[in-house]
């Protein structure tokens, strides 16, 4: 079966609509067999029913009812369907409900189908989507394939694409691929593997299955693989010296391409010629660290830098209309960014503008209750929460969520302490606040608060005071980073379990910093830019929880310190904020204006 998982499911319920007064109706007279004036045949197996409400359930039934027989019809004999089957296709007619199991999911997917029955297909494909693994995306989507259902079937390419390196290890449909199925998904930009080289590893072990058969494809394959992004010393000892790859004439001069674009990248760095190579071209990362705002030469900006991880890059995406601001927030929710508070050098904003990443195009939402710059800004279930900060005349200990939904803050529960300048995460269905400043002295005190009581509840003091604070969430740990203690700018970090409400040291930075952007992206914690005591900076490092060691990551382009950051994934249009698609979309932009104007 293409939905075989490691652990066994339980039964889930799915109704769409829940059963109304009048579906209880409906469903006493069929249980009673009163006014019912059709009889459903399937192998010998009688199920009376009522033809109206078997037409609005299923186009099928209303084709049957209406052009496929004569009025007087009442006996309906409906071949290749099992009696289980059709009882429980005639019961989510009365009630809009059905059960779907890991064992009835296929045979219930295929019954549906066939009977056009939408709320069925519906409810199957949210439970396929649930379940969708490693294991069974494959699956998943050669069946949809065959049974039409083109939103299931993007979602479990993209989740084959986005854990590749998982399904290429453990699976067992990843060996029954076609070559030309694998050749197209290891081709695409939108391959999620942090090394290239287990793209080549996923090929030895596809061919190793079959080796007979398969040892032929390894030169359709082979220039699949973004060869010159591996290091020198691994395409020398493991590609080149490859049995495979030495047999095959074919692959000769794809190693000797390979050799000429390492070069060029080496000598030029990311070229256009090498972004062009699709040997060399890197892969699309599955998201993107956003730099937004910030103080840099002595005003705020408006510019926004994105970081491609893959290529290791920073592009510029700004454009005009995004509003120079610094000491504000960003939140990343519903495939928008939103830019929340902060300080223009005149005033202090309680204004919020959300960026529409799919159609780069700024538009103003709902003001907050408050003015608030130095604010600590997070998105939880599908809200943004606004905590804290300076109005102009007093340190804030009030806090305020927004709902996209209805466009509207609400004032939520006031914060133990005044707290500008902090900074704050979200972990556990909790948000966590650190640090801060309360117009007398920096912080080292922090809270939590939980939406189901909205209270906020002090927890365990770290170990340092930090005003300009980096607070995000890493490893299962609330990491506090750098900041300003009154006197000096921090290097050191810290990690708080919530579970032990304890902190304890983590390796220090490698500069000093306040005010800097903090994420976490790639399975490591970044820190971009800030104010190292002397001057803005435009550096950035990252932490590696699995080595324990910071290191330096390529400058962004603008120095700035008080800029947000903040993590942006899953939009269909991914592949905009690479450098060289975002050239070619300001240029097509400006055509198009130049056009209608």
């Amino acid at each position: 079966s293409p939905y075989s998982r490691d652990n066994n499911s339980n039964v889930t319920h799915h109704g769409h609509m829940g059963m109304s007064e009048t579906g209880s109706v409906y469903n006493e007279l069929r249980m009673e067999q009163q006014l019912c004036d059709a009889v459903i045949k399937v192998d010998n197996v009688e199920f009376l029913t009522h033809k109206l409400i078997l037409c609005n359930c299923s186009p099928y039934f209303r084709a049957l009812f209406t052009h496929w027989s004569t009025p007087e019809s009442r006996v309906f004999d409906i071949p290749n369907v099992s009696a289980d089957m059709m009882k429980l296709i005639i019961e989510f007619a009365y009630t809009d409900f059905v059960p779907v199991t890991q064992e009835n999911i296929q045979e219930l997917f295929i019954a549906a189908d066939r009977f056009n029955v939408k709320g069925i297909i519906q409810t199957c494909s949210d439970f396929l989507e649930q379940q969708l693994s490693a294991q069974n995306c494959i699956g998943i989507w050669w069946f949809t394939d065959v049974y039409y259902n083109p939103e299931l079937r993007h979602k479990a390419y993209f989740f084959m694409m986005n854990h590749f390196e998982d399904v290429a290890a453990t699976s067992e449909e990843f060996l029954q691929l076609s070559a030309q199925e694998l050749a197209k998904i290891i081709e695409k930009d939108q391959l999620n593997v942090k090394k290239e080289k287990r793209v080549f590893e996923a090929i030895l072990r596809w061919i190793s299955y079959v080796p007979e058969e398969r040892s032929e494809y390894i030169s359709l394959l082979l220039p699949n693989v973004r060869l010159a992004l591996m290091s020198p010393e691994y395409i020398i000892d493991k590609v080149a010296d490859n049995e495979l790859v030495k047999a095959s004439e074919e692959c000769r001069p794809i190693l000797l391409k390979t050799m000429e674009a390492m070069l060029d990248i080496r000598t030029r760095r990311f070229s256009d010629s090498s972004l062009c190579n699709p040997l060399a071209r890197p892969r699309l990362p599955p998201d993107f660290l956003f730099a937004v705002g910030g103080w840099s030469g002595g005003s705020p900006t408006n510019d926004i830098e994105v970081y491609d991880v893959r290529a290791d890059r920073w592009v510029n995406i700004s454009n005009s209309e995004g509003v120079p601001r610094a000491y504000h927030g960003t939140a990343f929710l519903n495939g928008s960014l939103y830019c929340v508070g902060g300080f223009d050098s005149v005033e202090q904003y309680s204004t919020v503008d959300r960026f529409d990443l799919g159609l780069h195009t700024w538009h103003e939402v709902a003001p907050m209750h408050s003015c608030r710059c130095y604010v600590s800004v997070t998105a939880m279930d599908g809200c943004i929460y606004a905590i804290g900060g300076y109005n102009g005349r007093d340190r804030l200990e009030t806090a305020e969520r927004y709902e996209p939904s209805t466009n509207q803050w609400t004032l939520i529960a006031p914060m133990n302490e005044q707290r500008s300048d902090a900074s704050c995460t979200s972990f556990g269905g909790k948000v966590y606040i650190c640090g801060g400043f309360n117009g007398n002295e920096c912080l080292s005190t922090a809270e939590c608060y939980s939406p189901e009581s909205d209270q906020w509840t002090l927890i365990a003091s770290m170990g340092n005071r930090r005003s300009g604070v980096g607070v995000t969430v890493y490893a299962d740990h609330i990491f506090a980073v750098g900041g300003f203690t009154g006197t000096t700018r921090l290097r050191t970090a810290e990690a708080y379990n919530p579970h032990t409400n304890t902190w304890h040291a983590v390796p220090s930075m490698l500069n000093s910093r306040s005010n800097f952007g903090i994420a976490v992206i790639d399975g490591r914690l970044f820190v971009v830019g800030g104010f190292n005591g002397f001057t803005t900076t435009l550096d950035v490092e990252c932490y590696d929880v699995e080595t324990g060691e910071w290191s330096d990551v390529r400058d962004m382009e603008i120095s700035r310190s008080a800029l947000s950051c903040c993590v942006v994934f899953g939009l269909p249009n991914m592949a905009d904020y690479t450098a060289d698609n975002y050239i070619a979309i300001i240029l097509t932009d400006m055509i198009e204006m130049i056009i209608h104007n």
